[in-house]
């Protein structure tokens, strides 16, 4: 009896400090560096390079490859080739991780601009007639909601293929399509 009752005790004391570490102190103040409030990514002033890395990077991976397995198509050397179809354009603004990326609208369009170099994630797919995307574009079209995203890609994909465009974004049976496979 004595054990349980010393027991008992011990539990009773140590219960304070066990709940201590639980309950934050409100008097505690920030740790070193973090005594600003963070700034919306609209606002903090990233470059481009930044800016995929939290956007884009997490879904379509840092070199723009893409996760199958994620049903995440590559970009990588593929991009591009959405502009070379009617309403491709349109289609990589209003994809739901562009259009309600946490990105103002200018950021928004310097980023597709950057992901369209024949040295970025477009590559040779970039058509040799591309226009850069404006910052007035892109709120115009970020303000159409796509409601139905893989029917909208497989149409595009289609008339992708019409036009001899091999279709190598990783999604599809059979990288490196032929323009009849799949019909």
């Amino acid at each position: 009896m004595r054990r349980l009752i010393l027991l008992g005790l011990v539990c009773a004391l140590s219960a304070p400090l066990a709940f201590a570490r639980a309950i934050p102190d409100p008097a505690q103040g920030h740790a070193p560096g973090n005594e600003e409030v963070q700034k919306p990514i609209a606002q903090a002033g990233y470059g481009v390079g930044v800016n995929y890395q939290l956007q884009c990077a997490g879904c379509h991976l840092g070199d723009g490859t893409g996760s199958a397995a994620n049903d995440t198509p590559r970009m990588k050397g593929f991009v591009g080739n959405f502009l070379k179809v009617p309403g491709g354009r349109e289609f990589l603004v209003r994809v739901p991780g562009m259009s309600q990326s946490a990105l103002n609208n200018a950021q928004l369009a310097d980023l597709l601009n950057w992901l369209m170099r024949k040295d970025g994630m477009a590559g040779e797919s970039l058509p040799a007639d591309y226009q850069p995307y404006t910052a007035e574009e892109v709120t115009a079209l970020r303000a159409q909601t796509m409601l139905n995203l893989p029917g909208t890609r497989s149409e595009l994909i289609k008339a992708m293929r019409a036009q001899g465009i091999a279709i190598d974004d990783g999604m599809t049976a059979g990288t490196m399509d032929s323009p009849t496979a799949n019909q």
